[in-house]
């Protein structure tokens, strides 16, 4: 605006106090009550600010230092034109010029103060921040300056407070804020990569200084750290126990060589091979390995990228070496130390052994050559022989193996191939022979190996690939079996219900009735039933199919429920044999009911049997065929003995 229009309300001043003698200043200028106001921003004000006195003959307009379009006039009253806004314009200014005749008479200025009020939320320059943190990082040190983390808020005179919530379990125990007011975030406490290598925060921003004052807002942000691992930890060598997260107590290697044999393969060490790993996972350095003490007469050599420990020359004689092996970061930042202790022991020359002495294989009939003979324990797997050293198993890699009596199979390594295609399913066996080219000690053992017409399912719990039928054939199948059996049963019910019908109805209906002894011959009754009659024939069909029985007298039929006791004691006696026994035969008396037989105990396999009727009664009780006294010389009754029309034989 310049110092020109700062001069302005003292001139103003100045011209009020001077007037001509005899005048006054309302009566030649124009005037105002009030010239500086205080509206809150927001605010709709339709009520003039302030009256302006104008002399007669003049005229009143605003200037063009007055804000534009804040202001107008209406007659001689002056209105704010806008609702004020803080954040756009704090002041407000009309410039009053009034003229007479086109003669500037006199200026005035009126301000308006736009009072700031809490109308706007803070807002942060991002929504989320990733930030990577070195592990090593110091603690008590700033991770994320303030100037990154602030937030703006257009409301000037606003105070900002700060809250860091952990989303990450446990993470505000390595992160907080410098303070409430100050959003820089600072490390607690020291970083470890595998415990938390990643936490995230909520950080929260608020323009007043608790929950309840109003009017209050709020904004949120994302933090997320990613913790960058350093190099700390050595190599380890494994298999190794942590004491903690920063050390490992690391294993130590064992092993054994036989004196004066070179070993072809690595050896076999306890508690595994030599291996080491960066103690750094996240940075996984490759690891050198080297012998670096211990290495007598350099008997030994050591890959440096495996750490397969070999042997370079014989041992003459028993002895200990203790090797000291060096694993070291490719980068050469770091190292570890482990010892390994190889007894060189005499060897006694014992020839390799077989767990087995038979293997039994598999090959399917028409396989061409070099088809692999399969397991036939597991017929998914290749059959494999293996034979060990009884005194070091470091020998096992030494023992080649060989087919010695069958052109048809050869040994590639410990599996069994086939040299030509096999025409004939049939079993063939071959004798395999194991050398140990070290200590030039063999043994044999005999393969069995079964050509067969198909493949034999497979026994790995896998899915056959060779599925017949689908589970939809086979539910079909079930369905129509089912079915039929169902139809089986009912014909069977059928056929069983025409033919022993009667009979079946008869037993059911006396079981019930009698607790006493029951017999085989369903034509003799107990003593208390004396008006006894022959069974009735069936009714329900004129001409009764005879039961299929066999040729021989049949067993005794189907006894009443309860099982079938023995004859009665009355019948050994009276001079009777010491034990018979009555059954139906398959014969028909014609006045109803079957023929019965009476079978002794000492009755040999070369006696004939005779059938006669088994007594039947009148409606009165007499015999058909005995006389009175007969019946009466029984002495008990037709469960006696045998007598009358029955037979003994």
């Amino acid at each position: 605006m310049g110092s020109w229009a700062l001069l302005w309300p003292p001139l103003l001043f100045t011209g009020l106090l001077v007037r001509p003698p005899g005048t006054t200043a309302q009566a030649q200028y124009c005037s105002v009550n009030k010239d500086i106001f205080e509206v809150e921003e927001n605010t709709n004000v339709t009520e003039p600010l302030v009256d302006i006195h104008v002399p007669e003959g003049q005229e009143v307009t605003l200037g063009p230092l007055s804000t534009p379009f804040a202001f107008r006039i209406q007659g001689n009253q002056l209105f704010l034109n806008v609702t004020p806004d803080y954040e756009e314009n704090s002041l407000l200014e009309a410039q009053l010029l009034c003229q007479s005749g086109g003669t500037l008479v006199t200026q005035l200025r009126v301000f308006v103060s736009v009072l700031d009020v809490n109308d706007n939320a803070p807002e942060f320059p991002f929504k989320t921040k990733e930030i990577r943190v070195e592990e090593d990082t110091e603690v008590n040190s700033t991770v994320i300056p303030e100037t990154q983390l602030q937030a703006e808020d257009r409301d000037k005179v606003d105070i900002l407070f700060y809250t860091l919530q952990e989303m990450t379990a446990g993470a505000s125990d390595y992160f907080s804020l410098v303070s409430v007011n100050r959003p820089a975030l600072r490390l607690d406490r020291p970083l470890d990569f595998y415990e938390r290598p990643n936490m995230t925060f909520w950080l929260l921003v608020r323009d007043t200084p608790g929950e309840n004052v109003e009017p209050s807002h709020t904004a949120t942000a994302t933090l997320v750290l990613h913790v960058v691992p350093a190099d700390l930890r050595p190599p380890w060598f494994l298999p190794c126990t942590f004491s903690d997260g920063y050390v490992c107590i690391q294993a130590q290697y064992h092993g054994a060589v036989p004196t004066g044999h070179i070993l072809p393969s690595p050896l076999v060490l306890r508690p595994g091979p030599i291996y080491a790993e960066d103690g750094d996972r996240g940075i996984n350095q490759p690891i050198i390995y080297s012998i670096f003490r211990g290495n007598v007469n350099g008997t030994f050599i050591i890959h440096p990228d495996s750490g397969n420990l070999t042997v370079a020359r014989s041992v003459p004689s028993p002895m200990t070496f203790l090797l000291l092996v060096k694993g070291q970061q490719a980068d050469l930042a770091r190292y570890s130390v482990t010892q390994v202790t190889v007894e060189a022991v005499a060897a006694a020359g014992s020839p390799p052994r077989f767990p087995q002495s038979l293997y039994r294989g598999t090959v399917v009939r028409g396989a061409g050559a070099g088809v692999v003979v399969k397991d036939a324990a597991a017929p998914s797997q290749p059959l494999r022989i293996q034979a060990q050293d009884p005194e070091f198993s470091d020998l096992n890699s030494a023992i080649t193996y060989r087919i010695t009596n069958h052109s048809h199979f050869r040994m590639e390594g410990e599996v069994v191939l086939t040299t030509t295609t096999l025409a004939q399913a049939g079993a063939f066996y071959a004798e395999v022979e194991a050398n140990n080219t070290v200590t030039s000690g063999t043994a044999t053992t005999v393969i069995e190996i079964q050509v067969s017409e198909q493949e034999p399912p497979s026994t790995g719990g896998g899915p056959s690939e060779d599925k017949r039928f689908s589970v939809v054939d086979m539910a079909a199948l079930g369905g129509v079996l089912g079915a039929l059996l169902l139809l089986a049963l009912l014909g069977l019910a059928v056929l069983v219900h025409k033919h022993y019908g009667p009979r079946l109805k008869c037993c059911s209906g006396k079981a019930a009735e009698t607790q006493g002894p029951r017999f085989d011959n369903q034509a003799f009754l107990p003593d208390h039933k004396a008006n006894w009659a022959p069974v009735p024939s069936p009714t329900h069909d004129p001409k009764p199919v005879e039961a299929p029985m066999p040729a021989e007298p049949a067993p005794p039929g189907p006894a009443s429920p309860g099982g079938a006791p023995e004859p009665p004691a009355a019948a050994r006696a009276g001079g009777s044999p010491t034990a018979v026994r009555s059954i139906l035969t398959k014969e028909r008396r014609p006045e109803g009911g079957y023929k019965a037989v009476w079978f002794g105990e000492d009755i040999g396999a070369e006696a004939d049997v005779v059938v006669l009727n088994a007594p039947t009664l009148d409606m009165d009780g007499t015999s058909d065929s005995g006389s009175g006294d007969e019946g009466a010389g029984r002495a008990g009754g037709p469960y006696d003995a045998p007598g009358g029309d029955d037979s003994y034989i």
